[in-house]
């Protein structure tokens, strides 16, 4: 177990220039991606709480608003600013953004962002985007979560790691994992998990606050989807849609959507599963998922989009049908000419 925890030289030296750039008495500010995941909701509350031990006051300020499903991670002792956009970023002194490698993900503040006068720290585990939202990254595509690399900065840094901050960390390696189920899940993941749990995680209790407590409209939503379900056994795809307006109709957010596209991806025979939502005017936000074999990444990055090489998504512009047929047919050339192998 020690040896499993020990943190890699390159992310030794990653967390030293980042802490270097942290000093008590700054105000940083957090940031994470458009419609914030476990792992960037887990990493943010977890950071926060760490930077106080060093005297380091963290806000957050995310594009769009907490989720509701880990409103409790913020507790009574981290301060949620986003509400406020843009202008919670003026007088900070710096911006750590985490589970992000593109700036184009941090939606409306991205602007905000490139005109900031000092550059953004970064905290991630994605693929290399674009445009990072900063040069001084903690940053490795082998962490199962970014929560592993907050993890590591606080082994690092001496700090503790206490119930809250484990809680944290927890549910963003859960759900990033997909409970522990998806390929990046390794003995690492693991033994950092373990520690969670001997800080004071109660994993029946997580269950039971992570996906154990959803609303019905949530159920009524997955219904919907998979009423639209589609199979193409002949190229390892399946897909399913959500309806413009279907969130609002049944009195959920973006959030539920959260494992609708794994029913498509658990048949038998689909190596590629794919969700396609439309947001709307003009717009459609795809999820890709895939097995063992299958780059998604590459599909996603046709798209505009990025992430992982099992799971990635895009925004496209289009009304749904245009959509779903360019990005079906894309995806039927590349898995017919290996485009998407790994």
């Amino acid at each position: 177990m020690s040896e499993l925890l020990q943190v890699p030289a390159a992310r030794r030296e990653a967390i030293q220039r980042l802490a270097a750039e942290l000093r008590p008495g700054m105000t940083v500010a957090l940031s994470t991606h458009i419609n914030a995941d476990g792992d960037g909701c887990g990493s943010q509350t977890a950071l926060a709480r760490l930077l106080g031990q060093m005297g380091v006051r963290a806000v957050i300020v995310n594009p769009t608003p907490w989720p509701e499903l880990f409103r409790w991670l913020l507790g009574d002792d981290v301060e949620d600013r986003s509400a406020e956009g843009a202008k919670a970023l003026k007088g900070v002194d710096r911006l750590i953004v985490l589970d992000i490698s593109d700036v184009s993900r941090l939606g409306h503040l991205a602007e905000a962002v490139r005109a900031l006068p000092v550059d953004a720290l970064v905290i991630d585990h994605h693929l290399p985007g674009d445009e990072p939202p900063g040069k001084t990254m903690l940053s490795d595509t082998a962490a199962c979560a970014t929560a592993e690399l907050v993890f590591d900065f606080a082994r690092e840094r001496g700090l503790t790691i206490t119930t809250p901050i484990a809680k944290s960390l927890y549910t963003a390696l859960v759900t990033d994992t997909g409970g522990f189920r998806f390929g990046n899940t390794s003995p690492r993941c693991l033994a950092v998990a373990a520690e969670l749990l001997t800080a004071g995680v109660d994993p029946e209790q997580m269950y039971a606050r992570i996906y154990g407590s959803v609303p019905l409209g949530r159920i009524h939503l997955l219904r919907d989807a998979l009423d639209t379900l589609e199979v193409d056994m002949a190229h390892g795809m399946a897909w399913v849609k959500v309806l413009a307006g279907a969130l609002e109709r049944h009195g959920v957010s973006s959030e539920d959507l959260d494992g609708v596209v794994e029913h498509p991806r658990s048949i038998a025979g689909v190596r590629l599963a794919m969700l396609f939502r439309d947001l709307g005017h003009g717009k459609v936000k795809i999820s890709f998922r895939s097995l063992a074999g299958v780059n998604v990444n590459t599909l996603a990055r046709a798209f505009g989009g990025g992430g992982h090489a099992r799971a990635s998504g895009a925004l496209v512009p289009g009304t749904l049908v245009e959509v779903e047929a360019s990005v079906l047919a894309e995806a039927r050339r590349l898995l017919e000419s290996g485009g998407l192998a790994d």
